[in-house]
């Protein structure tokens, strides 16, 4: 989209004020749409700490794993008598016992001689509740996790098929012109062409300007469908980016909260539609948005053509490990917590997370396979970054260990030793990716390639 685009004719056409749907809101529905996650007393002064014997959180196979743990802080805690758990991939119980803490502090160590996550739950022997529990994570050789099950005999043949039909549909490209709200950043809604006459809606922003710039795709973590906030794009557009911001769903991007309240019931269940058949998975249209919005960057004509971003969290880092295994043209991958890894998790010993698809049902067991992140993995050239956190029960760390493991191209993880999933998570638990993640966009903006971090290979 150039700078003529957006003085075309819907310059002269009303576009509706832009209104915040908290976050708040849809992290609320995050909470109740999906399975209830632990309350994490990380270091509250009513609950034991849990200090890992390597800060990494990381160990060998068959070296000593474990942690110190720390009488509470706070005065007046009825209890030091706990009995605690460690599951290996947060399935099976490998360990347990009793700790008291009346003496002073205690250790829980044990040895691991496979590729495992694990992690520690410590609660009260008597009047458990979370203000008195904690949890901890570890990895064990995690760089050499392997996936649960073989991908389709016939995945690639699939998905080529699919994006096949795809350029079958003309992309015909709407862009409504707003405010951006900052000088010299120029913003608009979207709208694309879809398979099944619907259609991708997105928003979009970039300088105004007439040079060449890297480009950005921003796509969405999971929820009834919302909309989206200026704020997630223009700050990017105004360091020098084409952004692009797509819905995952087939709504409009910017209505106010009565119109996505009042969508379908079915729509707020998604994850459901199609699970048993990979022709009308719900995933198989999302993740085609996704290569149709990596196609309008690339034939921006603003676009640098040498620089092409793909980010996202929690369902958006599935998304875009999945598009970056079937796009050639993105260069970097940059994903937090990604959901949508080791589908089949729960058949293999390992814990379920979303989209939670029932193990019971094994035509749903066999679908996702289609959709399952680690199976585009190996396709992925573009440079990655990678966070996991080590006590994140909606989207397993095991799994994300999994996929970045089988990432063809260079890759640096970003583990986050004391994270559970980011919206239950402090920013200082989810800073190695922060950090990490801010650092890449900055170089990345200004035309320089990323320094590998510590975590590279």
């Amino acid at each position: 989209m150039n700078e003529d685009m957006f003085d075309f004719v819907f310059a002269n056409r009303a576009t509706r004020r832009y209104r915040t749907y908290r976050i708040a809101f849809a992290l609320l529905v995050l909470a109740s749409q999906w399975q209830a996650s632990p309350a994490f007393a990380r270091n509250q002064p009513e609950g034991p700490s849990l200090v890992p014997f390597k800060a990494s959180g990381i160990y060998e196979e068959g070296e000593t794993v474990g942690w110190t743990v720390h009488r509470p802080e706070a005065r007046g805690v009825k209890t030091l008598k706990y009995k605690y758990a460690v599951k290996k991939n947060n399935a099976e119980v490998i360990a347990s016992g009793q700790l008291d803490l009346t003496g002073g502090d205690q250790r829980i160590e044990l040895q691991v001689g496979e590729p495992a996550m694990l992690y520690a739950d410590v609660t009260p022997v008597e009047g458990a509740n979370a203000e008195n529990s904690a949890v901890a994570g570890a990895a064990v050789a995690p760089t050499r996790l392997k996936p649960v099950t073989p991908r389709p005999p016939d995945f690639d043949a699939f998905w080529q098929a699919q994006v096949a039909l795809l350029k079958n549909v003309p992309e015909n490209p709407v862009l409504t012109p707003g405010d951006s709200g900052i000088a010299g950043v120029a913003y608009g809604t979207v709208r694309m062409g879809h398979l099944d006459r619907g259609h991708v809606y997105g928003q979009y922003a970039r300088p105004k300007d007439r040079k060449k710039h890297p480009a950005l795709l921003i796509l969405q973590w999971a929820s009834p469908p919302y909309p989206l906030e200026k704020s997630w794009i223009v700050g990017h557009a105004a360091k020098g980016w084409i952004v692009l911001n797509i819905e995952p769903h087939d709504v409009l991007p910017n209505e106010p909260k009565e119109y996505y309240d009042a969508l379908p019931d079915e729509l707020k269940h998604y994850e459901r539609i199609g699970w048993d058949h990979r022709d009308k998975s719900y995933f198989r249209k999302m993740y085609l948005a996704d290569y149709r919005a990596i196609d309008h960057l690339a034939n921006d004509p603003a676009w640098d053509g040498k620089t092409l971003v793909v980010m996202g969290t929690s369902m958006g880092g599935q998304q875009a490990l999945c598009v970056a295994g079937l796009h050639p043209k993105i260069t970097h991958l940059i994903v937090n917590v990604p959901a949508g890894c080791d589908l089949n998790a729960p058949l293999h010993g390992r814990s379920i997370g979303y989209p939670f698809f029932p193990a019971d049902k094994p035509r749903v067991m066999e679908t996702a396979r289609y959709f399952d992140a680690v199976n585009f993995a190996p396709h992925i050239t573009a440079r990655s970054l990678v966070g996991m956190g080590f006590v994140d029960t909606t989207c397993p760390p095991a799994g994300i260990w999994t996929a970045f493991n089988q990432i063809a191209g260079p890759k640096e993880a970003a583990p986050m030793v004391e994270s559970p999933h980011n919206h239950l998570a402090t920013p200082e638990e989810q800073g190695p990716y922060t950090r990490r993640s801010a650092e890449w966009l900055d170089a990345l903006a200004k035309g320089r390639e990323v320094m590998a971090g510590k975590n590279a290979n």
